[in-house]
Order: structure tokens, then C-alpha cells, then sequence
């Protein structure tokens, strides 16, 4: 059966290693039951470690480095969390404009756990209201967002929406936010 999103692209962007499985694994089954096609980004070539909270778990084949990564090719981004992955990931220039480019075209983009780090240093946090894993609430305050405690939060008052949630628990929520989404923008 086709699907008005097959040939749509949706970029996961992760660091090499501390990404937390199920908030990688999760989203990706999402957007494949959407028909749209679920793209690894990452800052180099090879695999990336996942995590199961602090114990290692399943490696991901690496589909496109975030230096050779097209914002204009998604049609939304995913961010997963973990601690280690957005701390790292945060620190590659390539991985902020990408994230800074798709929010300046509209481009949907979704967010979880401590995954808004990588909103904060990509500079498009400010003026949006979003929620975290709780101690993000300081860096976020500090970057001009409003922080709420809520299972899933769109906001749609910047250029295009950022869909955020708190930790595992949320994943259903958070993933049915974004395929509305990615549906509503292929209509």
C-alpha cells in the first residue's frame, strides 16, 4: 500500500554513543508505519553505541554524517535523548546548523528526554515553550524558553514546530505528535 510519505526522509540525529535506545527505537518504528523512510545522523561513519539507561545496548548502522547532512532533505528531525548523546552532540557544529537550518525552514522537529540541549546551543530554544527530562529546566530557562512539566508539548509559535517530551514514559505520546505532524505537512 502507498503512503503520501513514502520517499519522505525523517533525520534521526544522535551523537556516536550514550543515545538512550528506546528513545531512538521508538520514534523510528513511528515514522516507518508512517511509510516514510528514518535516516541516521551522526557526526562520523560506523555505528553508534545505544544505551539502556547506563548499560550498553544495541549499535546503529551510521546512513548519513552530519557534515554531509541536507537540511532541505527531511521533513523532520528527531532528536533522542540520553545523557551522553545530546551533551556530545551538542558540541558538533555540523549537528547545531543542521538543527538551526531545519527550524529556520519550518521543518518540524521533534525532542526528548535531555535532547534540547542540542535546541539550546543550536540557538532555537529561545522564545519556545518545551519540556525536558526536569533538570533541564534551568538550561532551558536561561536559553529564553518556558519549561513546563507535560507529557508532550507542540509549539507552532516559531517558524515551524518543536514537539518535546520528558523521558521514556512519554514515548507514546511523543510519537504520535510527531507522525500528526509529518502527515499534516504531507497534505
Amino acid at each position: 500500500m502507498s503512503s503520501a510519505l513514502d520517499g519522505t526522509k525523517v533525520a534521526f540525529l544522535v551523537a556516536m554513543e550514550g543515545i538512550e535506545q528506546v528513545e531512538l527505537t521508538e520514534p523510528w518504528k513511528a515514522v516507518e508505519g508512517t511509510g516514510a523512510t528514518p535516516v541516521l545522523v551522526a557526526p562520523e561513519e560506523g555505528e553508534v553505541q545505544a544505551f539502556d539507561h547506563l548499560d550498553k545496548a544495541d549499535t546503529f548502522q551510521v546512513d548519513v554524517t552530519t557534515a554531509a547532512a541536507q537540511a532541505a532533505d527531511y521533513a523532520a528531525v528527531v532528536l533522542p535523548g540520553g545523557v551522553a548523546n545530546p551533551d556530545q552532540l551538542r558540541t558538533d557544529d555540523a549537528a547545531t546548523a543542521l538543527v538551526k537550518a531545519c527550524a529556520d525552514a519550518g521543518t518540524p522537529i521533534a525532542v526528548i528526554c535531555h535532547g534540547p540541549w542540542t535546541l539550546i546551543d543550536a540557538g532555537v530554544a529561545k522564545g519556545r515553550r518545551l519540556t525536558s527530562w526536569p533538570s533541564l529546566e534551568t538550561d532551558l530557562t536561561n536559553a529564553g524558553a518556558t519549561w513546563v512539566d507535560e507529557e508532550v508539548v507542540v509549539d507552532e509559535s516559531g517558524q515551524g514546530p518543536l514537539i518535546s517530551s520528558r523521558n521514556p514514559d512519554d514515548l507514546p505520546a511523543f510519537c504520535q505528535a510527531l507522525v500528526e505532524h509529518l502527515e499534516k505537512a504531507a497534505t
